[in-house]
């Protein structure tokens, strides 16, 4: 087993257990493929339709393709310096090259950082330098922005960064994706099932995210398990519309869940009724997720006549809580079972059930994978509470790590020393084991399942000479469920000509955040209430935006 330095082995006593009831099997995700392969050869594996900065026409690859080309790329990787236990920034979109690089980084035993589209160079650059990364993988242009730009900027500052390749023609002063593979030997030994598999990004309630270790022990454990839960099977149709390399459709039971189960993969380009409804029409396809936002569109689409969603069986939705009221229209207007998802990159992962009653799966969101998740509703104390009483949850088990990775500090207070996480979320729980959320214990807001953190942004607008002070807060919104509001006391010299909210705006996106992260509303107050310590209380800045919005 490969040590890898900075990350918090389970306890061995924990592992002996897990191995002994059969959840870890000593499966790796090279290994994974290869018996797919050597099953499912000929069926297809992945679908991207192109139209994208990647590939403009249609690729249909089959298990024994990918196979082949996860070999041929992990030899030219290897003949370029990759080696067991690198770390490679992974930033592409919903394309093929995708699962052809990752399934390499698995079999030499080098690490994907699972970044995603929307990052910039923030983001990015912190990626690439906190964890010494010798690669990057991006498009050329996708969406209008130009990844090889942002790619020189971050390796011209991180002198370890050796390799930068572009899926795409034009790669710029850069390499290739295509010219990588080659016909050159294999890695010489494959990574063990409980070493590393990928490092992927937490939510984050204190700026850029933190780092999550997965092992191929406890991440294929989770796949399997929801392979079991969603009904898939080697005849399923995946269609992956949110970004690939996030969490949920990455893993519940999403496109490696899929391929685990021997079925299809149907790679979206973008979310919208418009491109999704065509493909699963064409692909038959029987699955997929998406986050609330999107799933009311789709919903609102479907109600105003459009078609070509009817062969989907189940639609899985998560990411952020998904209302009861949108959640009961699902199976009337789409004609498919609702699966609810609350889960986290971390580790635990609940779903309601297929076979649940019907309000069982549109008021909850769900109950866990496992047997051997444990959970635990606790107050403010870490008393536990009764069922039906809402607290903070906090869990361990064989899928859920047991600390970030080269952060003794954040570990020290996101853990307990017995190993739960406290997932900062708050959380009743029902009789039968389901789990309701209630909201979210750290500052954080959940705009449309991505995560913002409020400390991050409020440094950037500090930032700003026009700014004394900045407090970021949620605000409601029917559509993402929650918005980011930013409110604002200027510098006194600033006061009698302050700067437009568009202007705080503006220059927080300059200072290369994504998009979702610029607060939504600007609000120039002359200070903030405060609490009995005298601490902003942002608990009063929330219900303040809430009731302007009330009163608008």
């Amino acid at each position: 087993m490969t040590t890898l330095e900075g990350f918090t082995p389970y306890p061995a006593e924990f592992a002996e257990r897990y191995r002994a009831a059969g959840h870890w099997r000593g499966e790796t995700f090279g290994r994974m493929l290869r018996e797919r392969a050597a099953a499912h050869g000929e069926r297809t594996a992945v679908v991207d339709p192109g139209g994208h900065s990647v590939a403009a026409t249609e690729r249909r690859w089959t298990y024994a393709e990918l196979d082949l080309r996860a070999d041929r790329m992990a030899a030219g990787l290897l003949a370029r310096g990759v080696r067991s236990g690198d770390r490679v920034v992974v930033q592409l979109p919903n394309a093929a090259e995708f699962f052809e690089v990752v399934f390499a980084l698995f079999r030499i035993g080098a690490l994907p950082v699972f970044a995603l589209p929307a990052h910039r160079y923030t983001e990015i650059g912190y990626f690439c330098s906190f964890t010494d990364a010798v690669a990057y993988v991006v498009p050329a242009v996708e969406g209008g922005f130009d990844y090889r730009e942002l790619a020189s900027r971050v390796r011209a500052e991180n002198p370890g960064l050796r390799l930068v390749l572009v899926a795409g023609e034009d790669a710029g002063e850069h390499v290739r994706l295509a010219d990588v593979p080659c016909d050159g030997p294999g890695p010489a030994e494959e990574p063990e099932p409980g070493d590393v598999a990928f490092l992927q990004l937490s939510g984050g309630s204190t700026g850029v995210p933190k780092l999550i270790p997965r092992t191929h022990d406890d991440y294929i454990y989770s796949l399997r398990g929801s392979v079991d839960l969603c009904g898939q099977d080697a005849d399923s149709v995946y269609l992956c519309v949110l970004p690939a390399a996030h969490n949920f459709p990455l893993s519940s039971p999403g496109s490696l869940g899929t391929l685990y189960a021997g079925g299809r993969v149907v790679l979206c380009p973008q979310p919208s009724p418009e491109t999704a409804f065509p493909l699963i029409e064409r692909e038959g396809v029987t699955i997929t997720g998406l986050v609330p936002p999107l799933a009311l569109l789709w919903l609102e689409a479907a109600e105003r006549g459009a078609t070509g969603y009817r062969s989907l069986r189940v639609l899985l939705v998560g990411g952020a809580k998904f209302s009861t009221e949108a959640a009961r229209r699902v199976r009337p207007v789409l004609g498919c079972t609702l699966q609810q998802v609350f889960g986290m990159a971390e580790g635990l992962v609940n779903y309601t059930r297929l076979d649940d009653p019907e309000e069982l799966i549109t008021t909850t969101q769900g109950r866990p994978i496992s047997p051997d998740d444990e959970v635990r509703v606790v107050d403010d104390q870490d008393r536990d509470l009764p069922d039906g009483a809402t607290g903070h949850l906090l869990t361990r088990g064989p899928y859920t790590i047991r600390g970030y990775w080269k952060a003794p500090e954040h570990n020290a207070n996101s853990f307990t020393a017995d190993g739960f996480y406290r997932t900062g979320d708050l959380v009743r729980r029902t009789p039968t084991g389901h789990l309701v959320v209630e909201g979210r214990a750290k500052d954080q807001i959940n705009r449309g399942g991505e995560k913002v953190a409020a400390e991050e942004i409020e440094n950037h607008l500090l930032a700003h000479p026009a700014v004394h002070d900045a407090a970021v807060v949620s605000m409601p919104d029917p559509y993402l469920g929650e918005r980011t509001c930013a409110y604002v006391v200027l510098r006194a010299e600033h006061r009698e000509q302050p700067p437009k909210g568009v202007e705080l705006k503006r220059f927080v996106r300059g200072r290369g955040l994504a998009d979702y992260k610029v607060p939504d509303r600007v609000e120039f107050v002359d200070a903030f209430p405060a609490t009995g310590i005298g601490k902003v209380s942002k608990k009063d800045l929330r219900a303040a935006i809430a009731a302007s919005l009330t009163a608008s």
